[in-house]
This record gives structure tokens, C-alpha cells and sequence, in this order.
């Protein structure tokens, strides 16, 4: 995660935030007061999304296990019943 100071953000605050939703990588600004993070709308709602998952009872593990299963042994998307 990068860095910059108010002062840094406030001349250039366009240029950082089209950055920060085309790249979608985290700013850390740093003020006197304390910090805040800058994260792009896409970032924000995975990590909404990623909570909400996590908060159901053994998602967790359904999850992991899903990901280790090989992906040979998937079924294709075009052969499941939506």
C-alpha cells in the first residue's frame, strides 16, 4: 500500500483517485490527525462481499475446500442447471 500526505493528495487528489479505480490499489493518506485509506468501489465491495461469506457458518471451509478441489474434476458451468 502506497502512501501520501494530505497536502500530497490535495494537488493531485484527481490523478490519485482515477489511479486508485483503475489499479484498484489501497492509498494511505496520512493526515495529523490520523490516517485514512482510500479504496476503489470495487475493492470496498469485495471486501463487503468477503465479510458477508465469512460470516456464514462453514462457508469457510466450503470455500477452501472448493478452491483445493482440482479443477479437472469441476463441473463445466454450461453442464449446471441454473
Amino acid at each position: 500500500m502506497q502512501n501520501v500526505n494530505i497536502t500530497g493528495f490535495q494537488k493531485n487528489m484527481m490523478q490519485i483517485i482515477k489511479q486508485t479505480i483503475k489499479y484498484n490499489e489501497p492509498l494511505n493518506i496520512v493526515t495529523d490527525e490520523g490516517n485514512v485509506i482510500l479504496l476503489s468501489d470495487e475493492d470496498y465491495r469485495g471486501m463487503i462481499e468477503t465479510i458477508n461469506l465469512l460470516s456464514i457458518p462453514d462457508m469457510r471451509e466450503k470455500l477452501l475446500d472448493g478452491a483445493a478441489e482440482p479443477l479437472s474434476e469441476c463441473i463445466p458451468e454450461d453442464k449446471i442447471a441454473w
